[in-house]
């Protein structure tokens, strides 16, 4: 009788999903549900888009990433074998399905998915692929802010999903892609990024104003360093209730680093997990990491991040 219950609450999780919003996707059928060690992973995918580019000697408009690209990028997940997957730098809603059936032919089935469009005037957008379904999403993509005499908007949104691993155990993820330090004509890059990490933890604080104890995680490209402005402002004060701690991650060698900048010939740490103190207990550090495999230049120019969870609350 408790597992019928079980399945049938879950049923319900996922028909509020489908009926919830355009960006949000799912099939109304039983969601899995377990109670063993989750992962759940952020990647930068480097333009899974279209968009003009060289192909083969040739400038092309709208091209898509090329296979050359995709192939080692999907060996890279594969390897990684998330339950929940965060993504930045895709493209529309036919590259989320295009990714979706992918991973599915290397049977690693999502079908729950949330997708919060970029106002940059790119289709570098945000997307979270599960294996469960959502309780609730909250994501936005019409926050703006104020520089001097001009309004902009927060380019990339936030992605803001409650994931029921199963039926007593939810993860609110959020995903965040901050502005890039490309300079830009609107305004002044490195003030575009910090009004951003700024409405970023305005989000945040509403949730732990009614949530004080959620299961949080903020994963996402900030792209600064973990000293600067942006970053500590989304981590908040360090003794505010909604503080994140930035969780220390290596590779299988021992670096830090997430991204490799080709211009500068430089290596840096750009890409984040940061936990609420509710989950602080329930991350496996030892497991959690950065993935490296051979091939990983040649899908995109970051590294993926894996963090390992235990999906029950910890007394």
């Amino acid at each position: 009788m408790r597992a019928r219950s079980q399945r049938h609450l879950l049923r319900l999780l996922a028909v509020a999903t489908l009926l919830h919003g355009s960006v949000c996707s799912g099939r109304a059928e039983e969601a899995p549900a377990t109670e063993d060690p989750i992962r759940v992973v952020f990647y930068n995918l480097k333009n899974y888009l279209a968009m003009d580019r060289r192909v083969d000697g040739k400038f092309v408009l709208d091209a898509p990433k090329p296979d050359r690209e995709i192939v080692p990028l999907i060996e890279g997940i594969v390897a990684t074998a998330p339950d929940v997957l965060g993504v930045c730098e895709i493209g529309d809603p036919e590259y989320v399905k295009d990714l979706q059936n992918r991973l599915r032919e290397r049977d690693l089935d999502y079908p729950y998915t949330e997708l919060v469009r970029a106002k940059s005037g790119h289709d570098r957008n945000l997307a979270l692929f599960s294996k469960f379904p959502f309780a609730e999403t909250h994501s936005r993509d019409d926050y703006t802010y104020r520089i001097y005499d001009d309004r902009l908007a927060f380019q990339r949104g936030i992605l803001d999903a409650t994931i029921q691993v199963n039926p007593s155990y939810q993860l609110r993820l959020l995903l965040l892609h901050l502005k890039s330090k490309r300079e830009v004509p609107e305004a002044d890059q490195s003030k575009m990024r910090l009004n951003e990490a700024h409405l970023a933890r305005k989000h945040l604080d509403a949730i732990f104003k009614e949530h004080p104890n959620v299961n949080l995680m903020v994963m996402g490209d900030l792209n600064d360093d973990r000293h600067e402005p942006p970053v500590k402002a989304v981590q908040g004060y360090y003794s505010g209730r909604g503080y994140l701690s930035p969780l220390s991650l290596t590779d299988e060698y021992g670096f830090r680093w997430t991204h490799y900048w080709g211009t500068a010939d430089s290596y840096g740490r750009l890409d984040y997990a940061l936990y609420s103190r509710g989950i602080s207990r329930e991350i496996d550090r030892k497991a959690s990491h950065i993935h490296h495999w051979p091939e990983w230049y040649d899908a995109s120019d970051h590294r993926p991040i894996v963090v390992i969870i235990e999906p029950q609350e910890s007394k």
